[in-house]
């Protein structure tokens, strides 16, 4: 076996045992209007939001991840001179898996999110639910 074979192995031993053992406290699904604003960014950035969105699913970083209000969350990512948030609620009905839903995302150049996209998180949030409801 030669060298190179042998520390490729030894990487994939090590992303196997990190996998096995990685905490994911939940797991991030994205509604079409969120994946709609991904699709408008830099990919550059478009790594940089979802790589901030693991880390937020495997820590409890309010710099990453943050309350707004009653159900509503926000993902944060500051970027090459953006802030990007997209807004989320938590979906904890079934028993087997904690789910967090992307409603939609926008960029913003204050630290204070518009009241209007919470509003507007809100009613994705319940559409999303009597959806739910109906299937």
């Amino acid at each position: 076996m030669g060298c190179f074979q042998k520390k490729f192995l030894k990487i994939e031993t090590l992303i196997y045992f990190y996998n096995l053992f990685k905490v994911q406290y939940f797991e991030t699904l994205f509604l079409e209007e969120a994946n709609k604003f991904l699709a408008t960014l830099k990919e550059k950035t478009v790594a940089k939001v979802l790589f901030n969105i693991e880390l937020a699913e495997q820590n409890n970083d309010p710099r990453l991840f943050k309350k707004l209000q009653n159900d509503i969350w926000e993902f944060r990512t500051h970027y090459n001179g953006q802030q990007i948030r997209l807004l989320a609620f938590w979906d904890k009905a079934n028993n087997k898996e904690t789910l967090v839903i992307a409603t939609h995302g926008f960029c913003k150049k204050t630290d204070k999110v518009p009241k209007a996209e919470i509003i507007r998180a809100v009613k994705l949030r319940e559409k999303y639910f009597e959806t739910k409801l109906l299937n």
